[in-house]
């Protein structure tokens, strides 16, 4: 039996769209799929892809931003709010809760509210879980896996020097190659907003880049999966794949 691997990025609550894309894939047990961060905000279902990704050990989760903001917050709202706790509110923790909000946090919390304290404590569990980065090597051919991309780049810097903000939040320079015999696999920059990209809104390949995120959260986006060992692309939607295009 054939084992492939894929990664998905940037699913941002779109629990159908989700689902749709495995079924596209046909995703088996023996395959590997590794999430590379966004899962939450902004759509309607991002607790519940969470819960879909726990049910499913064959998936690798990577952190993103919103991973990274939610989980800041989140650990905080779980706890006991009282007057005191309010008046020792940090600055810092203040600051972390109205930049979440202003990237789409309602659904996150609308739907991790309704969760029973067992379940938010098993979601907490599993957002701590979420790795930065991947290095993985497929058919002879590396890879790294990463949200958004390598702030403070430098050709001989080390992986594990760059902070999460560098990896999380600082958008690819995908003019930059920053390795020869590597593929960086990335998310966070919608393929509609890379400049003089000729497919905006499907998978953008330049300069050893393969970036995913294809604006699935966003009226006439689409989630998109990468195949690994084929190149192959797959996509939410009525439309016709493309494929090494």
């Amino acid at each position: 039996m054939a084992i492939s691997v894929y990664a998905i990025a940037d699913i941002h609550g779109e629990y159908d769209l989700f689902m749709e894309l495995l079924n596209k894939i046909a995703l088996k047990d023996s395959d590997t799929l590794y999430v590379i961060g966004d899962v939450v905000d902004r759509g309607p279902h991002p607790v519940k892809v969470l819960q879909q990704m726990m049910l499913m050990p064959n998936v690798i989760p990577l952190a993103g931003n919103h991973e990274l903001m939610a989980m800041e917050c989140l650990n905080f709202l779980n706890e006991e709010i009282t007057d005191e706790s309010i008046a020792s509110l940090e600055p810092e923790m203040l600051d972390n809760l109205l930049v979440w909000q202003k990237n789409g946090s309602a659904s996150t919390l609308d739907e991790f509210t309704r969760l029973d304290p067992e379940e938010r404590l098993d979601i907490l569990d599993y957002l701590s879980e979420f790795q930065l980065y991947e290095q993985v090597q497929v058919n002879g051919q590396k890879y790294l896996l990463v949200h958004a991309g390598l702030g403070g780049y430098l050709p001989q810097r080390p992986l594990d020097s760059y902070s999460p903000a560098e990896l999380l939040w600082t958008r690819a320079d995908y003019d930059t190659c920053y390795f020869d015999d590597v593929l960086v696999i990335s998310g966070h920059t919608p393929t509609q907003l890379i400049e003089d990209n000729p497919r905006p809104g499907y998978i953008y390949r330049a300069n050893n880049h393969i970036a995913i995120d294809c604006g699935a959260c966003f009226d006439g986006g689409r989630l998109a999966a990468f195949c690994l060992d084929t190149g192959e692309e797959y996509y939410s939607g009525d439309h016709q794949d493309h494929e090494n295009e």
